[in-house]
């Protein structure tokens, strides 16, 4: 199965709740940090909800 490299790109300050709450449960905690996830429908859901927060690489 591929992976993917997820990276936090713009800050979670004044961004509403769930969207803080997604990206710390994708494992994102400050910006500029990444991770590498398994490449699942239940990753690309929460990839999708802060699409414009994060720069996402298959690896």
């Amino acid at each position: 199965m591929a992976r993917l490299k997820i990276t936090l790109i713009r800050s979670l300050i004044g961004r509403p709740g769930e969207q803080r709450v997604t990206a710390q449960t994708l494992g994102l905690k400050k910006t500029g940090n990444s991770v590498v996830r398994e490449d699942t429908p239940q990753i690309r859901g929460m990839i999708k909800k802060v699409s414009h927060l994060l720069k996402v690489e298959e690896i």
